[in-house]
């Protein structure tokens, strides 16, 4: 039997009304964190293949202008219904993903850096500190003991290995002590990430399986090799071998995962955007890694996976432009 918690049809918040600000997940930033990952790739992939820059800086807008509306349905949902979000934020699975609006600010920190120089420094620095913080509170709550070992399921991942996102977008912040935090964050991240990965690995493999609705996380289990690829080459400078490990890991991981995931058993939900920023991130670390290799190969399958995670959000942006639209995704 599965667990209340997993369950799909379960709410932090308990029964759930119909129509309401109410029920607007919070895991819907993870698609902020996609398209913002997707526009950072096709900046790359004009950087190095000399696609046209107009698709990545268009998709970077769009993120922020995402980022902006759902920021003000949460804003109205937390004013509105604060005990929502008081719930929302102490469940065992869903207060998870309130690591997707510090990751989020990250992201966009390094989206708008070309356009606002003066701007992204105080963008980043608002990620690192909530970043650091979710982080914390994850931590602190794992160590007080008596956690249901099923709900160890792949979105602890996002606020305890998001730490990785900081190196990430920090690479090039001017600030006198942002190297040493950069250096800090890429420690916790990494550690962090072998403890909970090994949490999550053996729940998936002793106990039930996920619910349903929760299939599309597991495409989270990518994120910390491919993440940890970019971090791991921003830290020390460049690409070695230590760092090809980490992304023909993710890579074996994209294709354990992959065919679980991409069933059309499985409906679709907000929750679907758990894939976005995983392949992005993979994508990424793939067309870096194909700069420094310069193989045909590589680069095949760098554009494939760009290829892939383009018509990904694509779909996810459409199929979610929908259900808004028919107030589905307030139900």
């Amino acid at each position: 039997m599965q667990s209340p918690a997993l369950s799909p049809s379960s709410s932090p918040s308990g029964l759930r009304s119909e129509g309401s600000v109410k029920n607007l997940p919070v895991n819907l930033f993870a698609s902020v964190m996609g398209l913002a990952g997707l526009a950072l790739a096709w900046r790359l992939a004009h950087d190095s293949l000399g696609a046209t820059a107009l698709v990545g800086e268009a998709i970077g807008v769009f993120a922020l202008g995402v980022f902006a509306l759902i920021s003000l349905g949460y804003l109205t949902k937390l004013v509105k219904h604060p005990e929502a979000v008081y719930a929302e934020f102490h469940h065992p699975v869903a207060g998870s993903f309130f690591g997707t609006i510090a990751i989020s600010i990250l992201l966009l920190s390094a989206v708008v850096a070309p356009y606002a120089a003066a701007a992204a420094p105080a963008i980043w620095t608002i990620g690192v500190v909530a970043t650091l913080a979710l982080s914390f509170i994850a931590v602190s709550r794992l160590l007080k003991g008596q956690v249901d070992a099923s709900h160890a399921v792949p979105a602890w991942i996002v606020p305890c290995v998001a730490t990785l996102d900081i190196p990430v977008t920090g690479q090039h912040m001017s600030m006198a002590w942002a190297s040493e935090i950069n250096l800090m964050a890429c420690a916790v991240g990494a550690v962090m990430a072998l403890v909970i990965l090994v949490m999550i690995i053996s729940r998936l493999v002793h106990r039930d399986p996920l619910a349903a609705a929760m299939t599309p996380s597991l495409m989270i289990l990518v994120a910390p090799f491919a993440v940890g690829f970019i971090a791991y080459t921003n830290v020390v400078g460049g690409i070695d071998r230590f760092a090809a490990l980490l992304l023909y890991f993710g890579l074996f991981m994209f294709a354990v995962v992959a065919p679980k995931v991409f069933r059309p058993s499985v409906s679709f939900s907000p929750s679907w955007w758990a894939i976005g920023f995983p392949m992005a991130a993979l994508a990424n670390a793939a067309l870096r890694y194909s700069a420094f290799r310069d193989s045909g190969p590589l680069w095949w399958l760098a554009v494939g996976l760009l290829g892939a995670l383009s018509l990904a959000m694509a779909v996810l942006t459409v199929r979610t432009i929908h259900i808004a639209l028919n107030g589905k995704l307030f139900t």
